[in-house]
């Protein structure tokens, strides 16, 4: 199957995702979380969208996704695991689930950084999904190291709990659109909300 080139020109999506108050995503595109809290950012978008998701994890994983353990986030009965023997099998499942254009939101926790060829390859996959389904859907691949070239944004996530305080430091490392930043992100009325970091905390989570 033959594939459109990319174009040189700026991607500008038409609408994002909201997933914390005024942040959003872009649909159609592919974005990285990384930290030690990457998969409770995960998480939180899928807590702000509607409909389906599908979780793409490996195999040989010591720590799997844990259906329980989603309920403070999101219904753990909207999401379909997926578990895969191959870091490529997570790629190839990433892009046709994107290019089926039928799940609003694809999840694939990645052992490591993919290529710039399969980070293309998904971008491709979400533009032609979006013509097939009701709209763009969304792609989030979790990784370790935050190195995926050719991603639209890069998010960064860490705890910053304190003693009766529940809280994360989340960073917009790199985005097509916007400049980076840093908030917290706090429980609020059932759900998530982020604030501006403490003074003098800014960079911290590095």
């Amino acid at each position: 199957m033959q594939h459109p080139p990319l174009t040189r020109r700026a991607h500008r999506p038409s609408s994002g995702q909201p997933f914390l108050g005024a942040l959003s995503l872009a649909r159609g595109r592919v974005h990285e979380l990384i930290g030690p809290a990457r998969h409770t950012l995960a998480m939180m978008i899928a807590g702000a969208m509607q409909g389906p998701v599908f979780w793409v994890s490996p195999d040989w994983a010591p720590a799997q996704p844990y259906g329980p353990g989603m309920v403070s986030f999101l219904d753990p009965g909207r999401v379909t695991f997926v578990r895969a023997d191959r870091a490529e099998d997570i790629l190839w499942t990433l892009e046709e689930v994107l290019r089926a254009g039928i799940v609003p939101l694809m999840v694939g926790d990645l052992p490591g950084p993919p290529g710039l060829t399969p980070v293309r390859r998904m971008h491709l996959a979400g533009e032609a999904g979006g013509k097939r389904g009701d709209g763009r859907a969304l792609g989030l691949i979790l990784t370790p190291e935050g190195a995926a070239q050719g991603v639209e944004s890069r998010w960064q996530m860490a705890p910053d709990h304190a003693p009766g305080v529940t809280r994360w430091r989340l960073n917009r490392l790199r985005d097509r659109q916007e400049p980076p930043r840093d908030w917290q992100v706090l429980p609020k009325d059932g759900g998530f909300a982020v604030a501006p970091p403490p003074s003098g905390a800014r960079g911290r989570a590095g």
